[in-house]
């Protein structure tokens, strides 16, 4: 109802009309205010609501639809609320909404949830390369692929976006526990992670573990960078390259492959990360180096990588070494591999052993120079021989 018709229909006194005419006036709810009303009549065009007996509002169009269901299957008499859009509309009434009332409530209530830091389902309804689209109470959000579980995490070797892609869209239809990460009502902006969902779920079996322990389980996938072993209650931990043996290795795939099981040592907890190490439990090759090879000794070996800084070589099973770029020769060299291809099985000299460090430097030029001086040693005793010949072949010759 207008506020014009409100004021006339009031009868009393001057004065009385003037406080009577304010406390209305006051009374009268503002644009962008929530209000609540009995539903007059409904339909699926429009919806009329009695505010107190006042007024009279009415959404109709597009105000029909809102994010929240609480808007669904109204009928007379219903109690609800909507959000004023007009004060007077072409037909004397309010102009109301549920689609944004609906909208403010959805989006309080979401807030709410992220500052009580409560769980809430998300619906995957389709997948990009970043992650997944989720709906959250009827909001659209995003799960980044880095907030997933380990359970759901999509492992690919070689990191393949177009497989992990694939693994991503076989989520949709889905729903997944999750945790309002961030959420922004101005810029329609939800994000949530199913991750800190599963860590909450997670920390009273985390807290069994600490580092040193050791645990047995499966390998679930096998990365350029590691393996991940799945153990004890669904937890899952990392064996990165470096701590899969104590030699280099290029590929965790040469060692390892899925179902694969093993034991392994918890080196470190960060949140729901659990980091471990194989190696760990190997008897360290380099301990007892010393009575395996000495500085100065000559080593066949075969190379495994030619690189820019020069050629990794396995001496044995255990123990690696390189020979750097610049101990391959005296000459200027293009790259390594102009001197050695991998498989290629070759003599070395020892230069130097760190054990500590894992470190065995090898050389060739080292090696060559030796050939060269005992080359040159046997030339020069050659050389007296034939003057202490010439010199008898003087003395035997008569004056």
């Amino acid at each position: 109802m207008p506020r014009k018709k409100i004021v006339e229909e009031t009868k009393s006194s001057p004065m009385q009309d003037l406080i009577d005419q304010d406390v209305i006036l006051r009374a009268l709810p503002k644009v962008g205010d929530i209000v609540k009303g009995k539903v007059i009549t409904a339909s699926k065009k429009e919806v009329l609501l009695d505010l107190n007996g006042a007024m009279t509002g009415l959404i109709r169009n597009k105000e029909l639809y809102n994010e929240a269901e609480e808007f669904a299957n109204l009928k007379p008499g219903d109690e609800t609320e909507a959000t004023v859009l007009e004060l007077e509309n072409e037909q004397g009434m309010l102009e109301l909404s549920f689609r944004y009332a609906g909208h403010q409530r959805t989006w309080s209530s979401l807030q709410k949830l992220k500052a009580e830091n409560q769980a809430v389902a998300a619906k995957v309804t389709d997948a990009n390369k970043g992650g997944l689209l989720v709906m959250v109470n009827n909001v659209a959000g995003f799960l980044p692929v880095s907030q997933l579980s380990p359970e759901f995490y999509p492992r690919v070797q070689g990191g393949d976006k177009n497989k992990i892609l694939e693994k991503l869209k076989g989520y949709v239809g889905q729903k997944f526990n999750v945790k309002v990460l961030d959420v922004d009502p101005d810029n329609e902006k939800l994000i949530v992670s199913e991750k800190a969902a599963w860590e909450e779920n997670q920390k009273g079996v985390l807290d069994k573990y600490k580092i040193g322990d050791v645990v047995e389980g499966k390998i679930t996938a096998v990365t350029d960078f590691g393996v991940f072993v799945e153990f004890g209650e669904r937890l899952e931990g990392l064996v990165h390259i470096s701590e899969l043996a104590w030699q280099r290795i290029d590929s965790p795939s040469d060692l390892y492959k899925v179902g694969d099981a093993i034991k392994a040592e918890v080196i470190k907890l960060d949140g729901s990360k659990i980091f471990l190490s194989i190696k760990k439990l190997i008897a360290d090759p380099w301990q007892n180096i010393s009575e395996k090879y000495k500085v100065g000794d000559v080593v066949e070996g075969t190379v495994l990588k030619s690189t820019a800084f020069g050629l990794f070589v396995k001496l044995d099973s255990d123990i690696h070494g390189l020979a750097h770029v610049s101990e391959l020769s005296d000459k200027k060299i293009d790259s390594a591999e102009s001197i050695a291809k991998p498989g290629s099985v070759m003599k070395f000299k020892i230069v130097s052993i760190e054990p500590h460090e894992h470190r065995l430097g090898l050389s060739l030029k080292a090696l060559n120079k030796g050939k060269e001086v005992a080359s040159q040693s046997s030339q020069d005793s050659g050389a007296k021989e034939e003057i202490s010949k010439e010199d008898a072949k003087k003395e035997e010759t008569p004056v």
